[in-house]
């Protein structure tokens, strides 16, 4: 079996290159691909040597979210909800410029690892959505940086309807920095890293934490609140009932149409 994860060291100095490698099940976040991705951040986040980290995609979908065969095992949901967390903040937290080179859709937790990184460059046939009240869940942890990266009218509308949003509108509110070509993501990506290195490694960390302490409360305090609410909810009746829906492609039965 392949690693969920590949970790690419070695090919251009000071950036690190992390590849979401399940693409059989559109790069879904299980426990060994949480794990791994948590683990090669913090790494990379301790590395001096390290300066850029790049997170990509094999195949066609950057990530679908949860892998919902584990969130819907309840001996396993509150671990799966720490390592969402572990792995989302050890992008958030990170004192090292984070860029999203995304191919196709960023799903619910998929989005949030897209959204946790400082750039986001992705594909044309790029979108992104947070189904997560669709399945009795909450968003917690998305709406942290949701918050602080479009108005909170729009906010609201993304994660109350749980709608898509297409790369240009993206582009558009300032969700993503640039949309190109399937095939020049990565090279977008490595030019922006390469320009990230123009940049003092000391002068861009202090500018990070100042940008996480001019807001109301820093990035480690909305963690700890959306991770405790995000475990309470995965076990709920209502996460039960909308996950075990969406595998048996039927409504939940709070949908009128059920």
């Amino acid at each position: 079996m392949s690693d969920a994860l590949i970790k690419v060291d070695a090919s251009r100095p000071h950036i690190r290159l992390l590849t979401l490698n399940r693409p059989e099940k559109r790069n879904a976040l299980n426990i060994p691909l949480l794990t791994q991705l948590s683990e090669a951040v913090e790494q990379a986040n301790a590395d001096p040597d390290t300066r850029v980290i790049v997170i990509t995609n094999a195949g066609k979908v950057f990530c679908a979210g949860l892998d919902l065969s584990e969130a819907r095992d309840p001996q396993r949901a509150h671990e799966s909800a720490e390592l969402v967390a572990r792995a989302i903040f050890a992008i958030a937290s990170s004192p090292k410029v984070t860029i999203a080179a995304v191919h196709g859709a960023a799903i619910a937790g998929g989005g949030g690892v897209a959204l946790a990184c400082d750039l986001a460059i992705v594909s044309k046939d790029f979108k992104i959505g947070f189904v997560e009240t669709r399945r009795g869940l909450v968003a917690g942890i998305v709406m942290t940086f949701l918050r602080r990266k479009l108005s909170e009218a729009k906010s609201r509308e993304l994660l109350i309807l749980g709608e898509f949003l297409e790369a240009e509108e993206a582009l558009a509110l300032g969700l993503v920095n640039r949309v190109v070509e399937s095939e020049a993501v990565i090279d977008e990506a490595l030019a922006m890293a390469q320009l990230a290195l123009k940049s003092a490694p000391g002068a861009i960390a202090l500018t990070k934490k100042l940008f996480d302490d001019l807001y109301d409360q820093p990035i480690s305090k909305h963690f700890a609140m959306a991770t405790a609410l995000h475990k309470t909810m995965r076990v709920t009746d209502e996460a039960v009932e909308g996950l075990e829906a969406f595998k048996d492609a039927r409504l939940p039965n709070w949908d009128p149409e059920a």
